[in-house]
């Protein structure tokens, strides 16, 4: 779908959580409910990935600022909780449509400072009502249960928060990811402090602002920016009970080790190395525009894009395909930016060091060049055939809009290659044999498949959530999982009628 253009150009400025401070206007924390500055002394630069320009910087905040955001997480946490969940989930019903209202601004914001496409942000934006709209359900989802297991003796089930939480977020979604957490963990009664990526903090300054106007009581929401420092005092601070993060599988594995052994809940997402089969009754016009949307969309800095294609004997009519579609896809107009001039130098790197290894090399993006934004950080979409499945670029993650093509002479064969794989994010297959896709589905060693889709994306209510390498911790981030996650169950057992004879449970 296309957005409207918001009223004006970043509309966010000036905003109460900028501070105009050196050149360049800062961010602010949100804590208790007010702005406040950051104890930062270091400030990492937000720049617009589309023209390499800086447009503000993000404060690296201390532990103290942790602190000072915990302490307010906690006073708010007795009486947040104590509401019914129907009530907490009215004022995320008033949120929803705050972010629908907002859509345009927050789609123009996402644009802004990650280098988006225009509707990519936008159907960001919507994925986040999206799940907002599921948070609302939970009043149904998580109303207990009870039971008479003997007579006269009832045994009931509550769900109850766990406390303050905390979510660390990634650069590439900063409006859809925080939302994975912010809804359903609050509707559940918890508090939270949320830390969002360093490169793009200002989506989250809408967020606790809308959050505020949609009436959620001071506290229960804190923000607090920085980068290393503040994730491990998040990971170490003893008033978090349960932190989520999304990122690298290298930072996931490193947080979720330290976050357990400060003996807390810990969900930890990190990335993946999703692969594609294609076989030779592939509907070629569907297997390849899928294909191609899924490695190319958000300039393939997602954690569910398309990585390698393996093609099991003749399917040279699907990849000649491929590269037509993927050649209709343009930098700066259908195909948005890299996050940063360092991400977009390693991913040319990862394609001249497979071109030196011996992949062909059927469409070249290291050349990309958009007029007027030269400056700007662009790779444009990229084959690589004959792929050795030894190669860096085949096992690494690249998380750029990078495929590259193994040739194998079987089904068996890729899918020994797809089970190898360390991480576990994603799969699919294209075929029209619903024996083959059946055989697939149960075999693919990854957490969300597909057939004959190249994104397999869950919608609510199911969760989302990938195996092995790209997960650390038990449950889903999403849908009727984050409910484990998010509550402890608390199990009540009465008896009142002293006339009930005897049984076990007396």
């Amino acid at each position: 779908m296309s957005t409207p253009e918001p009223e004006a150009d970043r509309a966010y400025f000036p905003h109460a959580g900028l501070r105009q401070s050196a050149e360049y206007m800062t961010a602010m924390n949100f804590v208790g409910g007010k702005w406040v500055d950051s104890r930062a002394d270091d400030f990492h630069p937000v720049l617009n990935p589309s023209e390499g320009r800086q447009i503000a910087r993000t404060p690296l905040s201390r532990a103290q600022d942790v602190a000072d955001a915990v302490r307010a997480a906690e006073r708010s946490f007795p009486g947040w909780a104590a509401i019914t969940i129907k009530e907490r989930a009215q004022v995320f019903f008033r949120y929803r449509g705050l972010l629908e209202k907002n859509l345009a601004n927050l789609a123009a914001l996402v644009q802004e400072e990650n280098g988006k496409t225009r509707n990519e942000a936008a159907a960001e934006v919507e994925k986040a009502i999206e799940v907002t709209e599921f948070a609302c359900s939970l009043p149904q989802l998580a109303a207990g249960e009870v039971l008479e297991v003997s007579p006269g003796v009832e045994c009931r089930l509550d769900r109850r928060p766990v406390g303050v939480v905390a979510s660390v977020a990634p650069f590439n979604f900063p409006i859809m990811v925080p939302h994975w957490t912010i809804p359903n963990a609050l509707v559940l009664g918890n508090t939270m402090v949320f830390k969002p990526s360093q490169f793009v903090p200002l989506s989250a300054l809408r967020i606790a602002e809308l959050l505020k106007d949609a009436g959620l009581p001071d506290g229960v929401f804190n923000l607090v920016h920085g980068g290393q420092e503040v994730v491990e005092a998040v990971c170490e601070h003893p008033g978090i009970q349960a932190l989520t993060f999304v990122g690298s599988t290298r930072v996931a594995r490193a947080v979720y080790a330290r976050a357990a052994a400060s003996l807390k809940r810990a969900l930890c997402l990190g990335g993946a190395k999703n692969h594609l089969i294609v076989l030779p009754d592939a509907h070629v016009e569907m297997a390849a525009t899928n294909i191609a949307a899924s490695f190319t969309g958000c300039a393939g800095q997602r954690c569910m894009a398309a990585s390698v294609l393996i093609a099991v004997a003749d399917v040279e009519a699907v990849i000649a395909r491929l590269c037509e579609e993927a050649a209709k896809v343009i930098p700066g107009k259908n195909l948005g930016a890299i996050i940063s001039r360092e991400s977009k130098e390693r991913i040319k790197e990862f394609i001249t060091e497979a071109a030196r290894s011996g992949a062909d090399v059927l469409l070249d993006g290291r050349g990309a060049r958009v007029e007027g934004k030269e400056n700007g950080f662009y790779v444009g979409p990229t084959i690589l055939d004959r792929v050795h499945p030894g190669m860096r670029i085949a096992r690494d993650e690249v998380f750029g809009p990078v495929l590259s093509v193994i040739r194998v002479g079987s089904f068996e064969d890729a899918i020994a290659i797809e089970n190898r794989n360390p991480y576990g994010n994603a799969a699919a297959v294209f075929t029209q044999s619903g024996a083959v896709a059946r055989s697939f589905t149960e075999r693919a060693n990854a957490g969300m498949v597909g057939v004959n889709i190249g994104l397999p994306v869950p919608r609510e209510p199911f969760s989302f959530g990938g195996w092995n390498h790209s997960r650390y911790g038990a449950g889903d981030i999403t849908g009727k999982s984050s409910i484990e996650f998010f509550t402890r169950a608390k199990k009540t057992t009465t008896k009142w009628n002293p006339d009930a004879r005897r049984d076990w449970m007396s």
